[in-house]
């Protein structure tokens, strides 16, 4: 064999290993954008039902007798910098707590703008669970490529890591408390 054939052969292994991992990068990166829809789709969600809870403390005062505070976590929300999955969970008690309002206090159906929160809050219900199953999805797929040989290469190079799924849990550690329910 020549020189030039062996460095015909060395360039052409060069170019197929560039290939590679230009097209697995490609898939990374594909992944991230979706991984990043999914989270601001989730947080736009989020948003909302913040949004429905907080117009509904001026409904549920207006149409009760009540003095003290309503929903008053729904405050401490606005100042803190939380995940989204903490914003959810805390999301989540305040929709329980409109929820008792709406059981205790039956006049709060007679108004059109609670009744249409109530609703809009159902809606977003199905759309957070869409969202989740979505991300999680993604993330599933992704740590696949980040665990399995040869895209894990890529992974390292990029220093690409492990996601935790959306109920923030790691499903690579021993650790088994931090299954959320």
């Amino acid at each position: 064999m020549g020189v030039f054939t062996i460095f015909m052969l060395i360039l052409i292994i060069i170019c197929l290993i560039g290939i590679w991992f230009a097209s697995d990068f490609n898939r990374f990166q594909t992944y991230i954008i979706r991984m990043n829809e999914a989270e601001a789709n989730i947080d736009a969600t989020l948003r909302k039902r913040f949004d429905l809870l907080n117009k509904s403390v001026t409904i549920i005062k207006a149409n009760t007798k009540i003095k003290e505070n309503v929903m008053e976590n729904i405050e401490n929300l606005r100042s803190q910098k939380i995940s989204n999955f903490d914003f959810d969970r805390k999301l989540y008690d305040l929709i329980n707590e409109f929820n008792k309002y709406k059981e205790l206090y039956p006049e709060l159906n007679q108004n059109d703008t609670f009744v249409k929160i109530d609703i809009e809050l159902s809606e977003s219900e199905a759309e957070i669970v869409a969202f989740r199953k979505y991300y999680n999805d993604i993330v599933t797929d992704y740590n696949k490529l980040v665990h399995k040989f040869p895209t894990n290469l890529v992974a390292v190079t990029c220093k690409y890591s492990h996601k935790n799924y959306f109920d923030n849990k790691d499903m690579t550690d021993d650790e088994t408390d931090d299954f959320k329910v």
